[in-house]
Parts: structure tokens; sequence; C-alpha cells
């Protein structure tokens, strides 16, 4: 038999006019251009935290250190308050997002359904806390009358239901196709298993959006410390130990030799500019670690009613 070739089909190659071209290489210089802008604050504050912290005082350290050191890195962590700060800051984190995602998410379930009477007057409730304030000081006694002032949970309580991400998982699981919620129903599924067991799987992805947006807010939160737990060391977090250092341009407590003197006894060098960029680093890896593991997940949640049947 004779051989029988199959001819495979050739791409077609599209030719791009001139004004294509020209719109390509804006976009991708734009796109560089934003690039650098967006990473080059964060790659400078890694070098100057890998940088000997007197050299760095001269200035001229852009993208790669000048004088490698771990003494920046050393200082820091040798604090004791560091590590308690930085469980803190984790459990915080950890604890808030998975309430806040759960308790947001049935609040929303509730919210969308047709057959809830009062699913009006809630929503226009929630959404007018996100206008009207009670204002600082309010806010403090109501915290302090519930006992939460130096408390872990204060923490956790007062952010646990947000009005934002109430109404992006509302709005999501308003697209979802009413089939299915039916079928559940015939098939004599309650409320409770029908949200745990067909809802909470199909919106995955807006909650794994707003488990992103509340984690940062968490993870950068600073003010709740320095409002309600500034007097309970236990309950500082990293974010605030960071803050006191930019605020009072001093590393630590302990007592550091600067002086020139001090480098020819052999002393270790730290600067708060040295230190600063370190705690810097020390407080956003964590959280950006985070993020491409929920990428893919963020883009689907920011779709959110994009799409309609």
């Amino acid at each position: 038999m004779a051989e029988m070739t199959i001819e495979k089909p050739r791409r077609r190659r599209v030719r791009m006019s001139l004004g294509d071209r020209i719109f390509d290489a804006v976009n991708y210089t734009l796109l560089c251009l934003l690039m650098v802008v967006t990473l080059y604050p964060f790659l400078n504050t890694l070098a100057v935290s890998f940088n000997d912290a007197t050299d760095s005082l001269r200035g001229g350290i852009y993208l790669w250190p000048r004088k490698w050191t771990l003494e920046n890195y050393k200082f820091v962590f040798e604090e004791a308050t560091i590590f308690q700060a930085t469980l803190t800051s984790v459990l915080r984190t950890v604890i808030g997002t998975v309430l806040t995602v759960f308790c947001s998410a049935m609040v929303a379930y509730t919210i969308s359904r047709p057959e809830y009477v009062l699913r009006k007057f809630v929503t226009i409730a929630f959404i007018l806390t996100m206008y009207i304030n009670g204002g600082l000081i309010p806010t403090y006694l109501l915290i302090r009358d519930l006992g939460l002032i130096g408390s872990f949970w204060v923490y956790i309580w007062p952010g646990l239901i947000g009005v934002f991400n109430l109404i992006i998982i509302r709005s999501f699981i308003e697209n979802l196709p009413d089939n299915i919620l039916e079928s559940a129903k015939i098939d004599g599924a309650g409320e409770f298993r029908t949200f745990f067991s067909i809802v909470l799987p199909l919106c995955t992805p807006v909650l794994a959006t707003v488990a992103l947006f509340t984690g940062v807010w968490q993870w950068n939160s600073w003010f709740d410390v320095f409002l309600y737990n500034s007097s309970y060391e236990h309950l500082s977090t990293l974010q605030y130990e960071l803050q006191k250092i930019l605020q009072f341009s001093n590393a630590s407590t302990r007592s550091v030799d600067f002086t020139a003197a001090g480098a020819q006894q052999g002393l270790s060098q730290v600067t708060p500019y040295a230190i600063r960029a370190t705690m810097t680093i020390v407080a956003s890896v964590p959280i950006i670690m985070v993020y491409p593991f929920l990428q893919k997940y963020f883009v689907k949640g920011m779709m959110v009613g994009g799409v309609k049947e």
C-alpha cells in the first residue's frame, strides 16, 4: 500500500499594519515603565536591607547592595518582641480571614435569596454603614464597654462583616444558575445543606478574592493595635512594630553604638534607615508569597457581574 501523507495545515501569518505595530510598541513600553515604577521601590528597599548600614547612609544604593551584610536582619530577629509580634500577626490574619469570609458568605447568601422578605432593608442597612460612621471616640467607647480592650479578639470581631466583601459575594451568588439551587431543594436539601454543599464550592473564586482582600487588610493593620492594645506587648503585631520604628526612627530599645568609636571596638553597626528597610521587607514578604496561589481566583473574582445569562 502506498503510504498516505497528510499535509499539516500551514499557519497563515497575519500581517500587522504599521498602526498595529506602533500601538503594540507603545503598550509594551508603557507596561515596562509601569513595571519599573512598581518594582523599583521594593527592590531598592530590599537592596538597602542587605547593604551595610553605615555604607547606606552615603546614598547611591539603587537595585543592588554595595556591601552585602546580614547584620540588619540579625539585629531585627534578635529582638524578643519580633517573634511574638509575627505570631500575633499570623494568627489574626488566618483567624480573621477565615471567620470574615465564612460569616460574610453566610450573610450574603441570606440577603441574595428572593424569598427573604427583609433582604432589601438589610442590604440598605449594611450599605448605610459605608457612608455613616459613629466616629473614633464612640467606637472606642463601644469596644471598651464590650471588654475587648487588651484582648486578641479586638482584631477579629469589629471587622467580622465587611460590607464591601458582602456586596461582592452577594453579587456572585445572584449570578449563579437558579436551576442548581432549585434542584437541590427538590432533592430535599435544606438551606444549610445547599449553602455548604453547593453555594460554597461554586463561590470559590469570589471567596478567594475576598480572602485576599481580608488577609492583606489584617496583615497590614496597625492602627487598632495602637488604639486598643498598645500597652500590651504580647498583643503587638509586626506592622505595629514597624510603625514604631518608622515613627520614632529608633531601631530598638537596646543601646547600640552608632559612632565611629563603636565601629573601632567591633560593635554591630545598624542605623534606623537600614532597620526601617529591613522591617519593611520582613513585614511585606509573607503576604506577597500568598498572592501567586490566589491569583487565578483573584482574576475570576474580579469579573463578578461582568457576564450575565
